[in-house]
Formats: structure tokens, sequence, C-alpha cells
């Protein structure tokens, strides 16, 4: 299987450094940058499966080179800020930013977005089918079957489903479920999501995937391997 590419842009030499440590020991062909001027050069030179972009980079910031990328490229985006405002979120994700990482933050949590994104952005490439465990999506028709039968699940439950599967392994907390599911501006009780999820538990349950709670963060969404691959 041929390695991923990763552009990793970070002015913060010690920082990139490390990063770029754990993508290598993750199976990742790292291509470093320390500034902006300097990752377009390389996004131009070579394909790239997934960018992660310091938003605070001399020159060209990280902002800009999100923007100059979607320009012709839909790549996973993922952008490394010391800087946790709503707004900050908002404008990233406004320029077509996929992720948002505040630092601090755990190289293991990054690695998982990353594979995530990359995830994501495979199954979108090769086919509108997803498969795991015994439940089968497809993507175009809005039809998830388990076992051979189609699951009856609300616009909710298929919207969390799908949140969840784009996010394996990466606990997600409340915020962020309700930030991606209901919107910025939702303003009811968190109890909600949890009578959402306890419904989309129901009816997923022996399928082999499982949404685990985080005791003190949210959800994380569990596949269980298939140990004859």
């Amino acid at each position: 299987m041929a390695m991923e590419n990763v552009l990793l842009a970070e002015d913060e030499q010690k920082l990139r450094e490390i990063v770029a440590k754990y993508l290598k020991k993750e199976g990742y062909h790292v291509y470093e940058a320390e500034d902006g001027e300097q990752a377009l050069e390389l996004f131009r030179e070579k394909e790239m499966d997934i960018v992660i972009l310091d938003v605070m980079m001399p020159g060209i910031d990280g902002w800009s080179c999100c923007r100059e990328i979607r320009k012709t490229s839909d790549v996973p985006i993922i952008m490394l800020t010391a800087r946790s405002e709503e707004n900050d979120r908002v404008f990233g994700f406004e320029l077509g930013a996929d992720d948002y990482v505040t630092k601090p933050f755990s190289n293991r949590e990054l690695m998982m977005r990353v594979r995530s994104l990359i995830r994501r952005s495979v199954r979108s490439a090769d086919s509108n089918i997803l498969e795991a465990g015994k439940i089968k999506i497809n993507v175009r028709a809005h039809r998830v079957i388990l076992d051979g039968k189609e699951l009856e699940l609300s616009p909710k439950e298929y919207d969390l489903l799908m949140l969840f599967w784009e996010n394996a392994d990466i606990a997600l907390s409340r915020e962020t479920i309700i930030d991606k599911i209901w919107g910025y501006d939702y303003y009811g009780d968190m109890r909600t999501i949890d009578t959402h999820i306890k419904r989309l538990r129901s009816k997923i349950k022996d399928s082999g995937c499982e949404i685990q709670t985080v005791r003190g963060v949210g959800y994380r969404f569990y596949i269980e391997e298939d140990e004859g691959k």
C-alpha cells in the first residue's frame, strides 16, 4: 500500500519536528514547511493526501494558505492554532478547513484526526457505499443496511451515524456533536444528544460497531476489527 503524503506547515521548528516524527512513525510520508510560502510551493509540486497548517505563520499565514489551496483542491485540511475562540473556528471552517486542533494538543489525538480525515477522503473518492462490521451505508441514497435489512433512522440519527463513522476512534465532546449536527446556534437541552445516541445505539446493536461513552468527554465510535482481514 502506498504511503500517504502529508504536508506539515509549522513555523515552530521543535513542534514541527515532533509532529513529523509521529507522522512518520504512523507510516506517512511527511513534507515539512516552515512558513506559508514554502507550504504552497510544496503543495503545488507534490500530490498531498492531507494538509496540516499552523494558523500563525510568518508571511503567508495558515488562513491564507487554506484559502489558496481550496481554489484548486478539496484535500483534507487540519488547522493548528494556539487560539480557541469560536469565531476562529467558524472562520476556519468557512475557508474550507476540515478540522481544527488547539495547542497544546496530544500527538495521539492529532494522529487519530489525520487517519479519520484520510479515511473519509478515500471513501468519498472511491465509493458511495461504506461498510464496517455488519453495517452498509449507501451515502447517495441515505440508506443504512444491517444484516441485509434497512434500518429506520431519523434524519438526526443518520447524521449522527455519519459523524461518528467519519471520526471513528476519536472521542467527540457533546459540544462538538451539537455544533456539527444541530448547529452553533443551538440552545436546547444537552440531554437531547444523549437521547438520540441512546436510540441509535439500540438500532446498531450487535453490528460490530459501538458508540462508547467516554467519561468526562462525550462519545467515541468503535469499529471491531475483522480478524479475517
